[in-house]
């Protein structure tokens, strides 16, 4: 590059117009001869000059690199600050309602449904009151106790509350503890599916038992397709639910249509028409029950975008992690269900969010996805490794160079992660998994996150391919350059019924799925300690 003093000194002529003389350099090759130009001639000459010192390639991968970054944390602010203006928003929206309901309340406007409503909740101190001394009483002979009711319907029959809802749907009682209540730690809770089922806020990593409030009335049965003994056992099961127990059952529109070719005595089997009516599924039914393996739990959990009914998932698969109860004895075991008690697992599910490059900000994804096993991002087609950048919240986690990385559940440990050389995790333990596939580094070994976390897997501009998400196996999405995966906890677990309970159910399917540690006994002859 030229330096000011190698464009020599400017020398005014007579007749006004500016020369300069420039030498140049001997190591560039030129002689050291003075030569005369015009200013402009030596501005241009300047400009085209190509650099001495060339651009080194790593700083501009590290630019690419620290461009990727700086992106990610403005999204994280613009998100954070958008959902604060939201939840700021609706709390407006909300005291304004209230206050508005409380005035019509003492002018007399409302209807009286609507007064009785607003008056249960004017005097909610008063029932918080009574409720305290209640829990009182309560926790002082067994410890710590907690009683949440989450359900709108009373349970008096004779109460007005019930003008507020619909008809209701069977209601529950759930309680847990460590070996029952030897420990001192249980608690009662009473969940109504006309609000919105089991939430992850009331999942437990104890034993949690299920009693019914009141009888079920609906149940859908869902079955692996293409299967003469699956179709048998499904018209039998559908018979004597009818006949014997006067259940209404459900069942999807494939499988009505088979019945029906079979005998018109299945008229009175009910199905849906489109994807609304399967939304509203989990309003109509009281209990799931899958004849299938794995794949067909599965199936059932991606059918329930959000609250998912106790199921029962009858084992006719390869492998049964997840289907503890044999067809053999169906009539005994659904007895057993449908009277209750009965122990559940709370198997927690992934919610995905896809952010393209071209988003806005953070709330501008696509529509979410729930998975009951796995997330996983690999390199697909491709033949370069996949690079990614992974974030858990704010916090910068790793780059995974490899065939790809798997986000996990509990219940999904002895599934894709298992193979990858990932933990083998107790279903109800509240956690993500975090394990490579095949990593480009010996140290790289698998994490267990903890639930409450938020996961980020961004494309990074300096990527050399892309990337492919697939969720449970299916709905695969291709994420380019400057996408991003955002997965955390969903609020909806699915609830499976228990053939024992959790921690015994989950030891039989290791012991028999994978034969996990099996080898002979060691002898008793031979050298023995003195």
């Amino acid at each position: 590059m030229m330096s000011p003093r190698d464009l020599g000194s400017h020398v005014s002529s007579g007749n006004g117009n500016s020369t300069v003389t420039c030498t140049q350099p001997e190591e560039n090759g030129f002689a050291d001869s003075p030569y005369s130009l015009d200013s402009e001639s030596v501005v241009q000459k300047f400009l085209e000059e190509p650099p001495i010192k060339a651009v080194d390639d790593h700083l501009v991968e590290f630019s690419e690199a620290l461009r990727t970054v700086a992106k990610a944390l403005r999204r994280v602010a613009e998100g954070k600050a958008s959902a604060q203006a939201e939840a700021a928003e609706w709390k407006r929206k909300y005291e304004l309602e209230r206050a508005h309901n409380l005035q019509l309340l003492h002018e007399g406007d409302y209807p009286d449904s609507k007064v009785e409503c607003l008056k249960m909740l004017s005097n909610k101190s008063v029932l918080d009151d009574a409720n305290s001394e209640k829990n009182e009483r309560c926790c002082g002979k067994h410890g710590i106790c907690s009683h949440e009711v989450l359900r709108d319907k009373a349970t008096n029959s004779d109460s007005k509350v019930v003008g507020c809802s619909g008809m209701g749907k069977a209601s529950f009682k759930l309680s847990w503890g460590c070996n029952g209540e030897k420990s001192g730690q249980h608690k009662h809770d009473i969940v109504s599916f006309e609000r919105g089922n089991i939430t992850t806020a009331e999942r437990s990593s104890k034993q949690i038992s299920l009693r019914w409030e009141s009888h079920p009335q609906t149940v859908l049965i869902l079955t692996k397709p293409n299967s003469i003994s699956v179709r048998v056992l499904c018209a039998e099961m559908v018979r004597w639910l009818i006949d014997h127990k006067k259940i209404d059952v459900f069942v999807e529109p494939r499988v009505r249509t088979e019945l029906l070719t079979e005998s018109s005595y299945f008229n009175f089997v009910q199905t849906w028409e489109d994807d609304a009516d399967i939304l509203l599924l989990h309003t109509k039914v009281d209990l799931v029950v899958t004849l299938g393996g794995d794949g067909t739990v599965l199936w059932a959990a991606s059918m329930f975008k959000g609250p998912v009914p106790p199921v029962v998932p009858f084992s006719l698969g390869s492998l049964g992690f997840m289907t503890p109860f044999q067809t053999e004895r169906y009539r005994d075991y659904l007895n057993a269900v449908l009277k209750g008690p009965i122990s559940i697992t709370l198997r927690h599910r992934l919610q995905c969010h896809v952010i393209r490059d071209a988003a806005k900000n953070e709330l501008e994804t696509e529509e979410p996805i729930l998975v009951l096993n796995e997330v996983t991002i690999d390199r697909g087609m491709s033949s370069f490794l996949t690079y990614l950048e992974c974030y858990c919240d704010n916090s910068f986690v790793t780059c995974v160079q490899g065939d790809g990385l798997i986000l996990s559940t509990t219940s999904g440990s002895t599934a894709y992660s298992l193979a990858a050389g990932g933990s083998m995790v107790h279903p109800q333990v509240p956690g993500i998994l975090f394990t490579p596939i095949c990593p480009h580094s010996l140290s790289f070994r698998p994490l267990i996150l903890p639930e409450y976390v938020t996961l980020r897997v961004q494309i990074p501009f300096n990527s050399r391919g892309h990337a492919w998400a697939s969720f449970d196996g299916k709905d695969r999405k291709q994420l380019a350059a400057g996408d991003a995966l955002i997965c955390s906890m969903a609020p909806w677990p699915v609830p499976t019924a228990c053939q024992g309970d959790s921690t015994s159910d989950f030891l039989h399917s290791i012991h028999d799925g994978l034969h996990w540690n099996l080898r002979k006994t060691q002898s008793f002859d031979g050298p023995r300690d003195s």
